[in-house]
C-alpha cells in the first residue's frame, strides 16, 4: 500500500513539472490565447486598441526616415449639434476631420492621445486594395481576372480553386466563412486563435474546403477573402506586404510613425485587420485617395484603381449596402462618398464632392446594435457639412 501511494505521489510530482515545463515553453503562446479571449472586454478595450504590440507578434514598416508630410489646421469648425453625445454613445476615442487637407477638428477620448497607434481591423483592408493597384500597374499581376491559384498554387483543391482574384476583391469568392465573433467555434474566432498561437495564417486559408456559391454569384462579408488577396501580392511578387506597403505607399507618404502589423508565427502580416497607425495617418491616407491617389505631387496609387475600387462592383443585394474592391459604400451614397471600416467602430469616410475625410477610431462593443452603423453615417455626412 505505501508503494503504491509512493508511486502516486511520484506520478503526480512528474506530471506537475511537465505541465510546470509546458507553461513556461509556452508562455508566450498561453499569454496572447488569454489575450485574445480578454480583447474586447469592457474594461480592456480601449488600452487593448492602442497597444495591440504587447499582446501580439507583429511586423514593422519601416520608420520614416524622410520628414513627416503636412497636415497644416484650418479654423476649427462649429461642430454638429449631438456630437458629444455620438461620442459618448459609439465609445470614440479619436476623430479627425480634414477639409481641403486641412485638420479643422482633431479631438481624442476615453485617455488616449495622438501618438497611440490604434488598430485598424478591417480598415486595412483598404490599404492591402491600394497595394493590388499598384501592383497591377506595375505589371506583377497581369489581371484581377487571373484565379488566385496562379500566384498561391497552395491554394489549389482548397476552397478557393476556382475564384479570381476580382471575386475575393469583391468578397465574392462564393467561400463559406462563419464571421460572428460572439460563437467562440465561428471561423472568424478560430482564426484569431490561429495568430495568438502563432501558427500559418496561408495554412489556415488552404484547410478550407467549403463553399456556398459558385465564385462571383453572390456577396458575403468573408475577412478571409483579404488575406488570400495578399497571398496573391506575396505570390507574385516575392516579397512581403510589409515591404511591398513601405515602398510603394507608407514610405511615399510621410506618416507620423512607423505602423506595424500584427503577424501569424510565420513573420506573414495580418492583412485583412492587422494595421496598427495613428488617427492623423488614417486621415492622410482617406486624403490620398480623396486626390485620386495624389500625394505631395506624387501618384501614389493609379487613379484608375482609386475610381474602380470604390463606386460598386460586388454582387449585393439591391437597397443594401454596395461594396467595390475592399471599399464599401452606403446604399444611398451620393457619387464620391465612400468609405473603409472595421469592426468596433474604425472608420476613413471620404466625401469627394465636399472635400472632406474623416478618419475615426472606436472602442464601441456595441457596434453591431440595429442602427450603430446607420447613425455613424449620418454623424459623418453632418461633420461633412459643417466643415465647409
Amino acid at each position: 500500500m505505501k508503494t503504491w501511494m509512493k508511486r502516486l505521489v511520484q506520478g503526480a510530482l512528474v506530471l506537475l513539472i511537465l505541465l510546470a515545463v509546458t507553461a513556461v515553453w509556452k508562455r508566450e503562446q498561453i499569454t496572447r490565447l488569454l489575450a485574445v479571449n480578454s480583447l474586447f472586454s469592457q474594461e480592456k478595450i480601449v488600452t487593448n486598441f492602442s497597444n495591440m504590440d504587447a499582446a501580439f507578434l507583429t511586423v514593422p514598416l519601416a520608420e520614416n526616415t524622410g520628414t513627416v508630410s503636412p497636415l497644416p489646421r484650418g479654423k476649427d469648425m462649429v461642430l454638429p449639434q449631438g456630437l458629444q453625445d455620438w461620442i459618448d454613445a459609439r465609445a470614440v476615442t479619436a476623430l479627425v476631420v480634414l477639409k481641403d487637407g486641412e485638420i479643422r477638428h482633431e479631438s481624442y477620448h476615453l485617455g488616449t492621445t495622438g501618438e497611440d497607434k490604434r488598430i485598424s481591423w478591417s480598415v486595412a483592408k483598404s490599404f492591402l486594395s491600394a497595394l493590388m493597384g499598384v501592383m497591377l500597374d506595375q505589371k506583377m499581376i497581369a489581371s484581377i481576372d487571373d484565379p488566385v491559384t496562379k500566384y498561391a498554387p497552395s491554394l489549389i483543391g482548397g476552397a478557393y480553386d476556382g475564384a479570381s482574384i476580382r471575386n475575393v476583391l469583391n468578397m465574392a469568392s462564393g467561400v463559406r466563412f462563419n464571421e460572428d465573433y460572439l460563437d467562440f467555434n465561428s471561423d472568424i474566432n478560430r482564426m484569431g486563435r490561429v495568430l495568438a498561437l502563432g501558427k500559418s495564417m496561408d495554412g489556415f486559408a488552404a484547410d478550407l474546403t467549403e463553399t456556398f456559391a459558385p465564385p462571383g454569384k453572390e456577396w458575403q462579408y468573408v475577412s478571409i477573402d483579404t488575406h488570400v488577396i495578399g497571398m496573391v501580392i506575396r505570390g507574385a511578387t516575392g516579397r512581403s506586404i510589409p515591404d511591398l506597403m513601405n515602398e510603394h505607399i507608407v514610405g511615399k507618404m510621410g506618416f507620423e510613425a512607423a505602423p506595424y502589423y500584427l503577424s501569424d508565427g510565420e513573420d506573414v502580416a495580418f492583412v485583412l485587420g492587422g494595421l496598427n497607425l495613428r488617427t492623423r495617418d488614417y486621415a492622410r491616407f482617406g486624403q490620398m485617395f480623396l486626390q485620386g491617389g495624389m500625394w505631395q505631387g506624387q501618384q501614389v496609387v493609379p487613379a484608375d484603381w482609386v475610381n474602380a475600387s470604390t463606386v460598386p462592383s460586388a454582387p449585393t443585394k439591391p437597397g443594401n449596402r454596395q461594396y467595390g474592391f475592399q471599399w464599401w459604400m452606403a446604399p444611398d451614397a451620393p457619387e464620391g462618398e465612400y468609405f473603409a471600416r472595421g469592426i468596433y467602430g474604425q472608420y476613413i469616410f471620404v466625401d469627394q464632392p465636399h472635400g472632406v475625410v474623416i478618419a475615426v477610431n472606436s472602442a464601441d462593443r456595441g457596434f453591431r446594435e440595429d442602427g450603430a452603423h446607420r447613425a455613424n453615417i449620418e454623424m459623418f455626412r453632418a461633420l461633412a457639412r459643417a466643415a465647409q
